[in-house]
């Protein structure tokens, strides 16, 4: 029998895009032959995947879950290229199953990736390859994310299984007593206004220099003084942190008081939020049929 070396194993993989414990199965079911074990993994329906690749995976589920004690929260984006596929019980047990193993990595979305398979066949990146071929349509493990607190909660909004939805949000507190309810109101707040930061210290300073350099140009057209125009700005870029900053933001179950003092008033303080809205910042292809249907006239 000949043997079958890692670089054989890669080199099928690469042709064909099966997983890694697929691919050496299917070179030990055909004594190394790389070309017989193409048709045997063909046959098999396990060479979707490279095929599939090429298509744009923007639609799916996002998924967040708590652990059992209640301390560390995983939120994970699987994309396929349709919502009938994420409607599939398969896809969906599949996401389940790598949301419970994220809460056990370190939580980076290559970490995740390169995690043990739950079903014990080789990594979660052989795992969705085979899911891949099995649905056949292209997926992606898009991105992962972890949060560690003294309590952590969870929401799905618009929740088409348990757990799992088209927004996921994780909230975490820091502080003594049950925080659960409190964490799932700032959660429930999160997905209604998309905040850009937990704090004005966490903002992401190119977006403030913009929206200083839009203010700045806006109040200079008053033709007031300098010092007029920087107090202006001033004011004006205080509402701005109202309005993109989650603990100045007015909380929306009660908008006389900020999120911020309701996470005090619980007793409470931040200790940060995740939220992964279902392919944000994905560009999906629209396919034009009319111009696939004259292309193919011209074959």
């Amino acid at each position: 029998m000949a043997q079958i070396t890692a670089a054989l194993v890669k080199d099928l993989r690469d042709k064909t895009g099966a997983g890694m414990m697929d691919a050496k199965k299917a070179l030990v079911e055909n004594d190394g032959d790389v070309e017989a074990a193409v048709d045997w993994l063909r046959a098999k329906g396990l060479s979707k995947a490279a095929k599939k690749s090429g298509r744009t995976a923007a639609d799916g589920l996002v998924s967040a879950v708590v652990s059992g004690d209640g301390k560390t929260g995983s939120v994970v984006e699987l994309n396929a290229e349709t919502d009938f596929v994420a409607r599939n019980e398969t896809f969906q047990g599949a996401l389940s199953d790598i949301a419970s193993l994220a809460l056990t990595t370190e939580g980076t979305t290559e970490a995740l990736k390169a995690a043990a398979a739950p079903d014990g066949d080789g990594t979660v990146e052989d795992m969705i390859k085979r899911l891949v071929g099995t649905i056949g349509e292209n997926m992606t493990l898009r991105r992962a994310a972890q949060i560690k607190a003294d309590s952590v909660s969870a929401y799905i909004h618009s929740a088409e299984a348990p757990g799992m939805g088209k927004i996921g949000v994780l909230v975490g507190l820091n502080g003594s007593g049950d925080l659960a309810d409190a964490g799932k109101k700032v959660a429930m707040h999160v997905a209604a206004t998309s905040p850009a930061s937990a704090t004005v210290a966490d903002l992401d300073q190119e977006l403030v220099a913009r929206e200083k350099q839009v203010l700045t140009e806006q109040a200079e057209q008053s033709g007031k003084p300098a010092n007029v125009i920087e107090k202006m700005i001033e004011g004006r870029i205080k509402k701005y942190y109202k309005e993109v900053v989650l603990v100045e933001q007015q909380f929306v179950m009660n908008p006389d008081q900020t999120v911020g003092q309701f996470i005090a008033d619980s007793g409470a303080e931040l200790a940060g939020f995740v939220m992964f809205k279902l392919g944000e910042g994905i560009e999906k292809a629209e396919d034009n049929f009319a111009e696939e249907v004259a292309s193919m006239t011209k074959a």
